[in-house]
């Protein structure tokens, strides 16, 4: 067994071998499209309020938080606002920081629940278009002079909205922390999975963050945590900032 750390029990290779073992990858597309029928994501909250993540990013993104140790974090997309709670409690562990989430509508029951959580104290939200400049703008100054910034892109997942976030947002991620691309895998997903949606294969996350990463070497794709996730809906969506 080849190890890159003798005090960590995974093994970079095997994680290599199982994320190219082709009846891996068709078990786990299969399952995930399967429970995706199901509403799967929407099965889970975190500190009682529902987050609409599959278990294993959550993992994943707690890795990455403890990894880069942000101070600010920034999440495009608020929802019922359980994802903030979870990068919140994350910053409570590590004893400083706060989230800055922004949602085009936050919805006020939405909005009541959260301010009411025991987590508010580390949550700041600011309402409109998560690519309009003057939002964009008061995100810059709510992050003030934070020395690590780690950046969430989970809003609108048209090609278009997608990649004007990652050219607003991958600058105020700090080297050593991460941009994280949700719901990428919306391009390896059935044509007929998002009927009432404006994004779907070939208009999606992935094909944004394609075509940001041909224009940056500032990027690189963090592919052990995909490969290692098995079921995710953020495939090679972590990517590891190289450079200030």
């Amino acid at each position: 067994m080849t190890k890159t750390d003798p005090h960590d029990p995974k093994d970079a290779a095997l994680i290599a071998s199982m994320a190219s073992d082709p009846e891996v990858r068709r078990l786990g597309s299969e399952l995930f499209d399967k429970v995706n029928e199901y509403r799967y994501s929407y099965n889970f909250t975190w500190l009682g309020r529902p987050v609409i993540q599959f278990p294993q990013d959550l993992v994943a993104m707690q890795e990455v938080i403890w990894r880069a140790r942000p101070q600010v974090i920034v999440e495009t997309g608020i929802a019922h606002g359980g994802s903030l709670i979870f990068t919140a409690s994350m910053l409570e562990i590590l004893g400083e920081g706060k989230v800055v989430g922004v949602d085009i509508d936050i919805r006020a029951h939405n909005r009541v629940a959260i301010e009411e959580h025991p987590m508010a104290r580390r949550i700041e939200m600011i309402e409109g278009s998560s690519v309009d400049r003057a939002i964009v703008e008061q995100v810059r100054s709510a992050i003030g002079g934070a020395e690590r910034v780690l950046v969430i892109l989970d809003s609108n997942h048209t090609h278009e909205h997608v990649l004007a976030e990652l050219q607003l947002y991958a600058p105020l991620v700090t080297e050593g922390s991460y941009l994280i691309v949700m719901d990428t895998v919306v391009e390896d997903m059935p044509a007929d999975a998002f009927p009432d949606r404006p994004w779907g294969t070939g208009d999606n996350p992935m094909t944004a963050m394609r075509e940001f990463l041909a224009g940056t070497d500032r990027f690189e794709i963090d592919q052990e945590i995909s490969d290692k996730l098995v079921l995710t809906v953020a495939p090679s969506g972590y990517l590891r900032c190289l450079a200030p």
